[in-house]
């Protein structure tokens, strides 16, 4: 695999490794870590069983981004590997559910956070119009080039992660404390188990539903791969900052659910739906609760910064093979796409004033592993094609420890997430993948404009 789309040269190439590293945690840690915790207190050897998913994965993405140079991510694996169509339906998922309806979700949560510090009320008006002024400043300031975005990102990121670090060193001066007054002791089982009687069935289903709010703790690595075409020496930073990222992450992530367990009890954690802000006013009374809240709105906008960083170059690859918007390939001054960068931060604004983003939200994990799934056969594809042709191979490319049988229980893994998601959701499942699936009308349909109107100054690519 090798070959550099046209224009991805001109893309500026101002990422580092430092900045790959960022851009792997930023999207990984958004609230989730602060509030998820309550979810798995039965389950807590999901959490460590969720980083082995996402370590395993981010092998496979390494192999994969050390053998291209082009932006775009698992949109390019999957149309070298598969078909154009396949790779289409994956970005029209993206653009539609998982990045777009998170964002819009994200930017909900900031803002609410921020209505709580000011001692507002956090109406629905309110809450949504601070959300969409973040996004529109966050849209603008991608606009400015990949090197503001990237800044902008690596900042947020290196205070939440100042923020987590407060709450491990404060939690761990807490110890079997109790939490008075609450009432929510079905928190865990709401989601969970459908039976009390025990069995494997039970088990296993009960182990799937505490992993589906890991998946997506622990989604976002690959969206590391988005900015390739903005990497210096892309096939070595992107593999190693990933490693890094999530190696990094599944240390956070242990930390603050050990810390968690620690201050307030399998019982505590299991009865709380913000244990974060729990363990800090056990801590520091309500001024730990403050500081708690204010390093979640400072995550959140971290989150958001990161993927109005890297999912529009995925619009962006879309449009250079001439399967969207054709004005989506532009690049303004500063190098960057500006107009897929104003797409995605358009149609976050309109999830968030629709006020559908938690539905939306909803449909995000059962579409996302199952392109976990078909990515990483990728790897499978492209080793079939080196043993043939062994030219199309690196001299020193990362490769996946383990492979088959790692690539083989990631995609079993993920496999078991969407089925526990269809077991668990079904409702919002099916919707999440009927809205995945219209992305196959939409596809023939600018296949069809493609023929009429041929792109010649952007042939499709391959990675060879």
């Amino acid at each position: 695999m090798s070959a550099l789309r046209s224009s991805a040269a001109h893309l500026a190439r101002r990422l580092g490794l430092f900045d790959t590293t960022m851009i792997v945690m930023g999207g990984i840690i958004g609230s989730g870590i602060f509030i998820n915790p309550y979810v798995v207190a039965q389950q807590l050897p999901s959490w460590a069983f969720g980083g082995l998913i996402a370590l395993v994965g981010a092998f496979i993405y390494a192999e994969l981004s050390s053998q291209t140079s082009a932006s775009g991510g698992q949109y390019v694996y999957l149309r070298d590997a598969f078909h154009p169509g396949l790779a289409f339906v994956y970005g029209w998922a993206l653009l539609l559910v998982t990045q777009s309806g998170g964002m819009a979700a994200v930017a909900v949560t900031f803002a609410k956070y921020v209505c709580a510090l000011g001692r507002m009320e956090a109406n629905d008006n309110v809450a949504a119009l601070l959300a969409t002024i973040v996004l529109i400043v966050l849209t603008m300031i991608n606009c400015l080039g990949v090197r503001a975005g990237s800044t902008t990102q690596n900042l947020f990121m290196i205070l939440k992660l100042i923020a987590i670090a407060a709450l491990v060193a404060f939690g761990l001066t807490v110890t079997g404390a109790s939490i008075p007054g609450i009432t929510t002791p079905t928190a865990v089982t709401s989601g969970g188990s459908t039976s009390s009687t025990p069995g494997i069935w039970n088990s296993l289903t009960a182990f799937g539903a505490a992993l589906i709010p890991v998946q997506f703790a622990y989604g976002g690595w690959q969206t590391s791969c988005f900015v390739a075409g903005e990497v210096r020496e892309p096939q070595k930073n992107l593999p190693r900052g990933l490693l890094l990222g999530v190696l990094g992450v599944i240390a956070v992530y242990l930390s603050v659910n050990f810390v968690c367990v620690r201050a307030l009890g399998p019982q505590g954690l299991g009865e709380t739906r913000t244990p974060a802000s729990a363990v800090m006013r056990l801590a520091l009374g309500e001024n730990g609760a403050r500081i708690i809240a204010v390093g979640i709105a400072i995550s959140t906008v971290g989150f958001l910064s990161q993927s109005m960083l890297t999912a529009p170059r995925v619009y962006f690859a879309m449009a250079e093979d001439g399967l969207f918007f054709a004005r989506l390939a532009k690049l303004n001054r500063a190098r960057v796409p500006a107009f897929a960068i104003a797409l995605q931060g358009a149609l976050a604004v309109v999830i968030t004033l629709s006020g559908r983003y938690e539905q939306i939200l909803n449909y995000v994990i059962s579409v996302d592993v199952i392109f976990f799934a078909l990515t990483a056969t990728t790897v499978f594809v492209f080793r079939h094609r080196a043993k043939t042709n062994p030219s199309l191979l690196k001299a020193s490319p990362a490769r996946t420890p383990g492979h088959p049988f790692t690539t083989l229980f990631f995609i079993v893994a993920c496999c078991g997430v969407a089925f526990s998601t269809l077991y668990r959701y079904p409702h919002n499942s099916l919707i999440g993948l009927g809205i995945m699936l219209t992305g196959l009308p939409a596809y023939l349909f600018w296949k069809l404009q493609q023929q009429k109107t041929p792109n010649t100054e952007r042939p499709t690519p391959n990675i060879e």
